[in-house]
Formats: C-alpha cells, sequence, structure tokens
C-alpha cells in the first residue's frame, strides 16, 4: 500500500470532507494488515511529490479534530510520517517502524525530523534515519510514540471516546503544541481565552458534576 500523488490527493480530500462534514475525530489506518509501506519509489524521482507530501501532512497535523493512526504491520518512510501527523497512535504487537532514507539516498523535511525527535526521542530517531533500523511495537511503547495497544476496533473506540468531549478544548490545545514564534502563541492565548468563555465549559462542569 505505497502511496503515489494520487493516493496523496484522495487522503487529503478524505480528511477535508470528514472535517467539513462535522466529524468530531477522525482513524487513519492501512488496508492489507499494513498501515503503509512508504511512498511510491517511482514517485520519489521528482522533488515536487516531497512537496506535495509535506503539505498533505501540514494540513492532516493542522486539523481541528483528534486524529488517531491505527497501526499495524508495516510503518515504513511516508507511513511513519502519516503516523506522525497524528495525535493519538494505537499499535498491534506485529508492527514495525522504520525511516529508511539512508538505502534509497534521501533526505526527509525538518517537520519530519522534529516530530521523529519529539516522538520517538532523538536517539532512536538518528538511529532510525542514520542506520535504517527498524523498530518494533514493543520500541514504540517503551519510548512513548505508541499510546494504546491495540487494533482498529480499539483506535476506533479511542476517537469515539475523544468526539464526545469538548471541541474548543481539543482544537485550542492542539494549535498550542509545538508554538515556535510568537504569532502562534497568540493564536493559542486567543483560542485559550475562547475555550474560557465557551458553553463546552459550562457544560463540561455540569456533567462533572453530576458525573455523567
Amino acid at each position: 500500500n505505497a502511496l503515489n500523488h494520487d493516493a496523496l490527493d484522495e487522503l487529503d480530500a478524505a480528511v477535508a470532507a470528514a472535517v467539513t462534514g462535522g466529524a468530531r475525530a477522525l482513524v487513519l489506518t492501512g488496508a492489507g494488515g499494513h498501515f503503509c509501506a512508504g511512498a511510491d519509489l517511482t514517485e520519489l524521482e521528482d522533488v515536487a511529490f516531497t512537496r506535495h507530501l509535506g503539505a498533505v501532512l501540514k494540513r492532516l497535523a493542522e486539523v481541528p479534530i483528534v486524529s488517531v493512526a491505527a497501526i499495524a504491520g508495516s510503518c515504513m518512510g511516508l507511513g511513519m510520517q502519516l503516523a506522525l501527523a497524528c495525535d493519538v497512535r494505537v499499535v498491534t504487537d506485529d508492527a514495525k517502524f522504520a525511516v529508511p532514507i539512508a538505502k534509497l539516498g534521501l533526505m526527509v523535511d525538518h517537520w519530519t525530523l522534529d516530530r521523529l525527535t519529539r516522538f520517538w526521542g532523538e536517539g532512536a530517531a538518528r538511529q532510525m534515519t542514520l542506520t535504517a533500523a527498524v523498530l518494533t511495537a514493543e520500541d514504540a511503547w517503551r519510548l512513548g510514540f505508541a499510546q494504546v495497544r491495540g487494533d482498529l476496533a480499539a483506535a476506533q473506540s479511542l476517537a469515539a471516546a475523544a468526539a464526545t468531549l469538548a471541541p474548543l478544548t481539543q482544537s485550542g490545545t492542539k494549535s498550542g503544541f509545538g508554538i515556535t514564534d510568537p504569532l502562534q502563541l497568540s493564536r493559542y492565548e486567543a483560542a485559550f481565552a475562547t475555550a474560557w468563555a465557551s458553553d463546552d465549559l459550562r457544560e463540561g462542569r455540569t456533567a462533572f458534576t453530576e458525573r455523567r
């Protein structure tokens, strides 16, 4: 299930449709027992594919709803990048992870390097990118990349639970992760103020008091 330009467009459109259609959470998964084996290597002859991919990844990472990656089998290269773009990762015991750019003579963009380092730790990020190491589900658990051990049903259950929670809190909090400049901070502060003045907060307090 390697991805090409067309598949990226389909993914991008599906995510956009989910958001505009009012979805409160989404689950990203693969077919045939694997999350994603990477990019279609024929596409990598053109740097335009990398730019296209980067734009799709950033839009996925910035959706205002909770995104869950349901990872089984191979999660390699571009698959890893998709997983990095999601908020939470649910991983089966047979999952394998790699960023084999050193085998292919490629480089990933800085967005990917930054997330690899933050989500896996710098040691594992260097190991995968510089030595083409393949890491296991146990490694993902040990290093904090995976949050839940389970299959697609577990991922769907997690997404369903997230969809019942306060959307302004979720979207505002997401905007605060990875802030690097004052403009981004001002946007987060605006979202913070909105959340504290919202009906979501009043409903949340009532539900907590009533033990709902």
